[in-house]
């Protein structure tokens, strides 16, 4: 699936949404975040998030906790802080926490893997990575072992805007802990539809990443491979990605739940000698409890 298909996708998704039931209701059926309440759950289940680094294993996912509290202002959702600014019937703006989503190829261990696509893994996965794909007479055919990717906390601000063809969000976020100094920037539409006892969510994503996010986790430094860390240069990508996630509710505590999600990696990260793959997907079915 190349980029054209993706935008060709997401264009359908948002001509389907005209047409959809725009009404979108806090009920039994859509479930709204209660002011002043923790929201508590936990999915149990199987499914597999696959790794686009080269001789790094896809990462399974059997458990997916939900932790959630929103007060007033403040709020904190799935390892994330944050605080709304300004909340209105068309839009809400927020300074927010966000975790990198490329820290989490390279250990199992990591935010990413747990409140959003992963499991609760003790083992912390050994960097390794094979030869690269093309090789002149003088390259160095064996990578040395990776220095470690480390992982950051983002911090930022988002907004929300609420429409008859779905929810719009647009998000900035910058390295809090300057372990690379890099931005990252999103664009997503998602859109929800409540059917009797099924809930389905549709999502399409655009994820800009700064030239210093892509060298740092994807470049090579002299240590690991002295031929390609000349050959690579690192530049700003954009990864496109689209979402599924449906839930059939059993009773108030229980349901059912599916979750698909496919991303077309950007161009500069795919040209990287760790990577292996144009994409990255992920699936989960499973059964969900809601405290």
């Amino acid at each position: 699936m190349n980029k054209f298909t993706v935008w060709l996708l997401i264009a359908s998704l948002l001509s389907f949404s005209v047409f959809a039931d725009d009404e979108i209701l806090c009920d039994t059926n859509n479930a709204c975040i209660e002011v002043g309440r923790w929201d508590i759950g936990i999915a149990l289940g199987y499914g597999v998030k696959t790794n686009p680094l080269k001789d790094y294993d896809n990462i399974p996912i059997y458990l997916a906790p939900t932790i959630a509290y929103y007060g007033d202002n403040w709020f904190f959702d799935n390892g994330n802080i944050g605080y709304t600014l300004i909340e209105d019937e068309q839009f809400t703006i927020n300074l927010n926490t966000s975790f990198s989503a490329d820290s989490a190829y390279f250990y199992r261990w990591d935010p990413s893997n747990i409140f959003i696509t992963g499991t609760n893994q003790l083992a912390i996965q050994t960097p390794r990575i094979a030869g690269p794909r093309t090789l002149s007479a003088t390259a160095e055919p064996i990578f040395n072992e990776l220095e470690d990717r480390n992982f950051t906390l983002l911090g930022g601000i988002d907004a929300f805007i609420y429409t008859r063809i779905g929810i719009i969000n647009l998000a900035i976020a910058h390295d809090l802990f300057d372990v690379h100094s890099g931005s990252q920037a999103r664009l997503k539409w998602l859109y929800n539809l409540a059917l009797d006892q099924w809930k389905v969510e549709v999502a399409a994503t655009a994820d800009w990443k700064s030239e210093e996010i892509i060298n740092y986790y994807y470049g090579v430094r002299p240590s690991e491979n002295r031929y390609w860390s000349e050959q690579y240069q690192a530049g700003s990508a954009t990864n496109l990605g689209l979402e599924l996630t449906t839930q059939y509710v059993i009773n108030e505590h229980w349901e059912l739940i599916f979750l698909a999600r496919y991303t077309e990696l950007g161009d500069k990260i795919v040209e990287s000698p760790l990577v292996n793959k144009h994409n990255t997907n992920t699936f989960f079915v499973g059964t969900a409890y809601r405290f």
